[in-house]
């Protein structure tokens, strides 16, 4: 019922944010909403492979949390829309290790402290000139959750050598999970009706050992349950709550340790 409640009032207290005004930077100017504000900052040029590095800075007020790429119980996760750009193919969003976050009426997966998601800008036609027009909606949650929506406009080429943006896209960008590697990532151990197992390889005398998986293609999650076998393996159960039947699925998954952590994918095949 709770939980309920807290979706109604996240529906109910809709944000009205001042909109971005017209692209005359490298980054968009701020967007106050009550949780914090939020902007786009690039680096300003594109790459070889016509890629902008850019980021959604996002800086909360104490005591507000915002969300990951799948919340779990409740949330808003974040949704950048670029659609009304020009020379914007389309966007790819990445995410810094989540907090495991239990209020009591749920469990979520998001930040409390202010954070950066970098977003890579792919080029529809690289060469060419662009300008960024997004539409950017995330939740900002205190004792209640208050959807945020900003229109953030810039001109990524009319500053590209600004030092401190490009600073703050190469500090978000490390800040991001390492890659999978063998003696740290996540695997699919069994695929039952109703329950995935997922065992883990951590680093030795790694603690504690939190995963989060995103759910897409239709696939849903509960939150993952850490089950320790006789031998010392971490293994996780993890409730299937949908799943389209006769399609395969790749989940994205974040493992943290005290040891830092990673990102990969689990693969789960067609039933």
């Amino acid at each position: 019922m709770l939980a309920m409640l807290r979706r109604l009032a996240l529906a109910a207290l809709a944000l009205t944010a001042l909109p971005g005004l017209e692209a005359r930077a490298s980054s968009s100017d701020w967007v106050e909403a009550q949780g914090g504000r939020v902007r786009l900052v690039t680096s300003g040029e594109a790459d070889a492979q016509g890629r902008i590095a850019g980021m959604i800075d996002i800086r909360l007020r104490p005591g507000w949390k915002t969300y990951w790429l799948d919340p779990g119980d409740a949330g808003v996760p974040p949704q950048l829309d670029v659609a009304a750009s020009s020379n914007i193919a389309g966007i790819d969003i990445s995410f810094p290790a989540p907090q495991r976050h239990d209020e009591g009426y749920g469990s979520w997966a998001g930040y409390d402290r202010s954070v950066s998601f970098p977003v890579s800008f792919r080029l529809a036609e690289p060469g060419k000139p662009a300008l960024i027009d997004a539409s950017l909606f995330l939740g900002m949650c205190e004792t209640i959750c208050v959807p945020v929506q900003a229109r953030l406009t810039l001109d990524p080429a009319a500053a590209p050598q600004d030092a401190d943006d490009s600073r703050a896209v190469e500090a978000a960008l490390a800040a991001l999970p390492r890659a999978e590697a063998s003696d740290f990532r996540a695997e699919l151990l069994a695929d039952e009706a109703g329950r995935i197992t997922v065992r883990t390889t951590v680093p030795a005398g790694s603690r504690p050992v939190e995963l989060f998986v995103a759910g897409t293609d239709g696939v849903q999650f509960g939150v993952p349950k850490l089950k320790t076998s006789p031998g010392g393996e971490q293994v996780f159960a993890i409730k299937v709550l949908s799943r389209p039947d006769k399609t395969s699925a790749a989940i994205p998954y974040t493992l943290v340790s005290d040891q830092g952590s990673v990102s990969g994918t689990l693969v789960l095949p067609p039933r």
